[in-house]
């Protein structure tokens, strides 16, 4: 499952309102927001949580919303009545700080609560156990992280999120957006430190191993990885973009499947041998680095028409014509195209 975060700095707009439209369309189930209020904004935030409610109802969209122990009372919401969150169409609630196990555990009889997935301890599962918690209602998410180097450890968080999903939670975590980043460091919001300026989509695909929900952090994403994201959910292809470099490039855009036998330097085209492809020209050879879209010329015999991504540095070949590049904002990508993986080449303006 996919997700999107929108923050209630300002009300919401017409623009906003339509991107939550366009993600809704293009596959998104969720929202994330955060309940953390200026003293001065309390009315203010009321107001656009329940705008945002309505937005979220109207495309069928969960709404998490992160509070801590005094945000829910200054927004004139109550602990002891969250059936009024669920009327402006809040779906659960992640708690951050100064809010006890026990207020957990009595929440979780009433809605998706969500837990802090990076602090949570023995001690809170088992208090939260003592307090009959419905652990069918607990998920636990993890936080993103504004500054630079502050993110977490993929190592840590892949040990952390087994001895989650131990427990049976549902676990999740942020990636960062290329649009719309939010201030006041604009450096993203991802929950792993290496994740930091990644293509969210290659981001996303990296958190899927082990995590369950993935999130945009940012409040943006750009049309173009909108786009691939949608492609992704609705198609399970990757899309990515290729400058050309010959007229030949032709012959390999379009769709592909990675071959079952998986190469260790190139992904290889399955489909590549049923396309009618004419007489295949060698072209002068070049240096095939990361991301090079390749085809065999008439000089690898039988071989010609093949079609290849290169996936490590390897030296000029005569038989080989590189006819394309796989762009750089597209090239963290490729890791993810597996054996059985669907993609799609396309060209694009230098």
């Amino acid at each position: 499952m996919f997700g999107f975060s929108i923050f209630l700095n300002e009300g919401l707009t017409s623009e906003t309102t339509d991107y939550i439209e366009e993600m809704a369309q293009n596959g998104f189930s969720g929202i994330f927001t955060s309940l953390h209020i200026p003293e001065d904004d309390a009315a203010q935030y009321r107001k656009r949580l329940t705008d945002l409610g309505a937005a979220a109802k109207s495309s069928n969209l969960e709404l998490m919303v992160d509070i801590s122990g005094e945000a829910l009372d200054r927004a004139g919401f109550s602990f002891d009545r969250v059936d009024k969150l669920n009327e402006i169409g809040v779906t659960g609630l992640r708690m951050d700080y100064h809010i006890s196990n026990q207020q957990i555990a009595k929440l979780s009889q009433q809605m998706l609560i969500a837990l802090n997935a990076s602090t949570i301890t023995e001690t809170d599962i088992q208090e939260l156990r003592a307090a009959s918690a419905n652990f069918d209602h607990l998920e636990a998410w993890h936080n993103y992280y504004p500054r630079p180097e502050t993110g977490l450890d993929k190592e840590w968080y892949h040990k952390k999120n087994k001895w989650l999903q131990g427990y049976g939670f549902t676990v999740q975590g942020f990636v960062p957006g290329d649009e719309q980043l939010r201030g006041p460091l604009y450096q993203g919001l991802p929950t792993l430190e290496e994740h930091r300026g990644l293509h969210p989509l290659a981001a996303a695909l990296d958190l899927l191993a082990d995590t369950d929900k993935v999130y945009i952090g940012d409040s943006g994403l750009s049309a173009e990885t909108l786009r691939q994201f949608s492609f992704y959910m609705k198609e399970e292809t990757l899309k990515l973009r290729v400058e050309a470099f010959d007229k030949q490039v032709e012959y390999v855009l379009g769709t592909h499947i990675n071959r079952q036998d998986e190469a260790r330097d190139v992904i290889r085209s399955a489909e590549a041998r049923f396309k009618k492809i004419p007489h295949v020209e060698p072209l002068p050879a070049r240096a095939r680095e990361l991301g090079s879209v390749t085809i065999d010329n008439a000089n690898y015999l039988r071989y010609m028409g093949e079609i290849q991504i290169v996936k490590r540095t390897l030296p000029a070949d005569e038989k080989v014509n590189v006819v394309g590049q796989v762009i750089d904002q597209d090239k963290a990508l490729i890791q993810h195209i597996k054996a059985g993986q669907k993609f799609s080449l396309e060209s694009v303006e230098k």
